[in-house]
């Protein structure tokens, strides 16, 4: 959607980013928590460009990912995908997942429900377009490039919500229940 945006918008716009301090892994009810998850992709190292392939100029799939060193008393994990830098007050919702299992210890490409593709699609929660679904990267024409913040949350219990939940909505649930978190960043630039 946001490719639509005009290249001389985009690059107006350059300086408006909603900011990494606005994050959920950035708040201050999770800030402290020990950032002792590590959390990969074979697609893509922390802090390099994701393909292509898992954007809305590709396929638009989940990439794979990959954990280890969760706590021994984890009792699920819950993951969300925010971007820093889009054009807007707060950082825009890829992805919200809760209660995937600590074991294997990855999650497959293409794995998770995305728009026109079907995967996984109970216990997601609302991305930035109200979608319960993967939102693939598709930042704005010459905005500059932007950070996909994968953030793994490891829980002491399951948790449950009646209906997809907002990330608001999802962060109170979460708030008093995070054992350890991991961060990935990945990065995406429209050619």
């Amino acid at each position: 959607m946001l490719e639509k945006m005009p290249r001389g918008l985009g690059h107006a716009l350059r300086g408006v980013r909603a900011g990494f301090e606005k994050i959920a892994s950035e708040d201050r009810a999770f800030a402290g928590i020990a950032d002792t998850i590590a959390l990969s992709s074979s697609a893509f190292e922390d802090g390099g460009s994701i393909p292509a392939r898992y954007t809305a100029d590709g396929e638009g799939i989940s990439p794979p990912l990959a954990w280890s060193k969760l706590p021994a008393s984890v009792a699920a994990l819950a993951l969300l995908v925010e971007d820093p830098d889009a054009p807007a007050p707060e950082p825009l919702v890829h992805l919200l997942a809760w209660d995937l299992p600590p074991e294997p210890g990855e999650l497959p490409e293409g794995q998770l429900r995305s728009p026109g593709r079907a995967g996984l699609d109970e216990n997601l929660g609302k991305n930035s377009f109200l979608q319960a679904a993967w939102l693939a990267p598709d930042p704005p024409t010459g905005h500059g490039p932007h950070l996909y913040v994968f953030q793994l949350f490891a829980l002491d219990r399951a948790l449950a919500f009646a209906t997809h939940p907002s990330r608001g909505a999802f962060l109170r649930a979460i708030e008093g229940h995070v054992l350890a978190k991991g961060l990935l960043v990945g990065t995406y630039e429209r050619p």
